[in-house]
């Protein structure tokens, strides 16, 4: 029979072994908290976008697009019904595009797609919507009925494309001040560049090494 001692020493190489044991095994518990952890493919809401110019001049152009929408679609009767057909696709198109992107910069989904030039596509949707909403409100202000969700359709888009051509004027401020940056930052690589290789040239040694 074991004594007391030999149990003890037993158990004490048991609890030893069993320690080397896990540590040596490659199922590790994972010290992550679970907290801690981000969830959707860390995506987040860029609140500070929606509280700058751009963000509420976005929500501005949602919400008018989406209302001089609504009201074309309550028009029943149309004739001549073309230019009441011209400013519901305007309507709807200047909804779906500006809507998604302002997803896009709400959930800073754009920076996951760098080789789309953002300030740009964003400079032509607005100068697009803009340009558009002007015929079709002009369009749909000839040829009314005098009918109330006729003159709503037009004032709405008439709002909708002055707010456009704000944020046309700011998006076209931005996309020089980036095309700016961009060329200085290649400007100084390309000088960083010729100074790194006139370097290597007046530095033999670091040719032998090369060699």
């Amino acid at each position: 029979m074991r004594n007391g001692d030999d149990l003890e020493g037993f158990d004490g190489e048991a609890s030893s072994a069993s320690m080397i044991s896990a540590a040596s095994s490659p199922y590790q518990p994972t010290t992550e908290p679970v907290s801690q952890r981000r969830g959707l493919g860390g995506l987040h809401c860029d609140l500070d976008y929606l509280r700058g110019t751009l963000g509420r001049l976005k929500l501005a152009e949602v919400l008018l697009a989406l209302t001089a929408f609504i009201c074309i679609e309550t028009i029943m009767e149309c004739s001549p019904c073309e230019g009441l057909y011209f400013f519901e696709f305007v309507s709807c198109s200047a909804l779906v595009v500006t809507g998604a992107l302002l997803l896009l910069f709400i959930l800073n989904l754009h920076t996951r797609i760098p080789q789309i030039n953002w300030n740009l596509t964003d400079l032509v949707n607005t100068g697009l919507s803009t340009f558009f909403f002007f015929i079709a409100s002009v369009v749909l202000a000839a040829l009314n009925h005098k009918t109330g969700a006729e003159i709503a359709a037009v004032v709405f888009g008439f709002l909708a494309m002055a707010v456009y051509a704000v944020n046309t004027f700011l998006a076209v401020k931005k996309w020089r001040m980036s095309s700016r940056q961009q060329s200085s930052r290649q400007a100084s690589d390309y000088i960083r560049a010729r100074t790194e290789s006139r370097e290597v040239v007046h530095r033999p040694e670091i040719q032998r090494l090369d060699a």
